[in-house]
């Protein structure tokens, strides 16, 4: 397999806001620190990183699941980033914890103890970000029966 490289490239606007452009004509956005150094006007740093994790598993989670023509849909994920001090004082992403839930009951789908078994391995955003900062990864069906 061929190795790729992914650009975004980031232009100041004013303060800590940055104007990020993305190739293949992918919409911009801005992104901005909250207060007191930024305005929130934007997704801060932490929020994109976790954005990208939580992105990255819910589209890992239905390819695995799409490939045993299963329909999970619609997917939901909510990833809270924990932000604390390290020994020297600088602020940290310390954890990770990304809560997944199915469109649908377990039992409608078949092959699911071999998905959630495999799909974070095929992660590419995780398994990156999570050779530095723990990432905890847990899986609800429809009916709020917890998965993994």
């Amino acid at each position: 397999m061929s190795d790729q490289t992914v650009k975004v490239t980031l232009n100041q606007q004013q303060d800590y806001q940055f104007q990020v452009d993305f190739e293949g004509g992918v919409p911009a956005l801005l992104a901005d620190e909250p207060p007191p150094l930024g305005q929130s006007k934007g997704p801060s740093p932490v929020q994109l990183l976790a954005a990208a994790v939580g992105n990255c598993l819910s589209d890992s989670l239905l390819f695995a699941l799409r490939k045993f023509k299963q329909a999970p849909e619609p997917i939901s994920c909510e990833v809270v980033a924990e932000v604390g001090r390290n020994a020297e004082g600088r602020l940290r992403v310390r954890t990770i914890t990304a809560r997944l839930k199915l469109g649908v009951p377990a039992a409608q789908l078949q092959h699911l103890d071999r998905v959630l078994e495999q799909f974070e391995s095929y992660c590419t955003v995780t398994q990156s970000v999570g050779q530095g900062i723990p990432i905890m990864v847990h899986v609800r069906d429809a009916d709020d029966v917890m998965l993994k």
